[in-house]
């Protein structure tokens, strides 16, 4: 099943990403001149999680356009993104080059990195706001992340919050629509399509994507022997009685529980 869900969401973000990005973010040149100047603030809920950046070794799965990448790399740190989409790959290229940053982008299925032991180890992995639902088995992920970290290494994890996600719309908690345990693979369309002007939206396609609990992503994370250090739940900006979405911070503190996995 996650072999289809990869192929259609390869499908889905390769379809007019580039031409969202430019209307939401403007063009690489344009957003390259923001980043240069405003690139902390996209680094607002981790830079107290990181430190200093200088030299530090960082791979962002699913970095999609390349916005927190390319703000870390403007710190000084050493950045490889992997995402399934040439679009975002382009995009972020593009903007990398005009913020007169190097960027390493691997247009690849996070599960499927070719050669991914050659990447070596890094000080941090980043996984960032919609990403977890594009797996129909989290230990596939996270045996990636942990494979990928060096010994402290630590992995840093954004994603909008579940129970909002059960809810159907982040903004709009009020009224419940959703199952907070329904494990269903789901049809929805494509993150960036609100972004198309609406003459501009045919023909996209649609994400597969399936939920999770906060309890699963724990749990599946604990397992891989990942120390979990941080979990902070963020809450919504429109009603402060609900989370939004949250952050965990994990680290690999020891690499002899790696014969403990399953």
């Amino acid at each position: 099943m996650q072999q289809e869900l990869a192929i259609a969401n390869k499908v889905a973000w390769e379809t007019k990403a580039y031409q969202a990005w430019v209307q939401r973010y403007g063009t690489p040149d344009e957003l390259a001149v923001e980043l240069q100047r405003e690139h902390k603030h996209h680094l607002r809920y981790w830079l107290k999680y990181i430190g200093d950046l200088s030299g530090k070794r960082i791979i962002n799965l699913l970095g999609s356009h390349g916005r927190k990448a390319i703000s870390l790399a403007l710190l000084g740190a050493d950045v490889t993104v992997v995402d399934i989409s040439e679009e975002n790959r382009l995009y972020a290229m593009q903007t990398a080059s005009a913020a007169g940053v190097k960027l390493n982008y691997i247009c690849s299925d996070v599960l499927n990195i070719p050669n991914e032991e050659i990447l070596g180890e890094f000080d941090i992995v980043l996984m960032e706001f919609g990403v977890m639902h594009y797996f129909t088995d989290l230990s596939s992920i996270f045996s990636v992340v942990h494979r990928r970290l060096g010994k402290n290494g630590r992995f840093i994890l954004t994603d909008f919050h579940p129970f909002a996600r059960a809810w159907m719309n982040t903004y709009n908690l009020k009224q419940p629509t959703g199952n907070y345990f329904d494990d269903s693979i789901k049809e929805e369309e494509v993150a960036f399509a609100k972004l198309l002007p609406e003459e501009e939206r045919s023909g996209l396609g649609k994400t597969l994507v399936r939920s999770w609990t906060i309890g699963e992503i724990l749990t599946a994370i604990g397992t891989m022997g990942l120390y979990i250090r941080t979990f902070e739940e963020i809450p919504s900006q429109t009603d402060p009685r609900f989370p939004e979405f949250y952050t965990l911070i994990a680290d690999k503190i020891d690499t002899e529980l790696t014969s403990l996995h399953p």
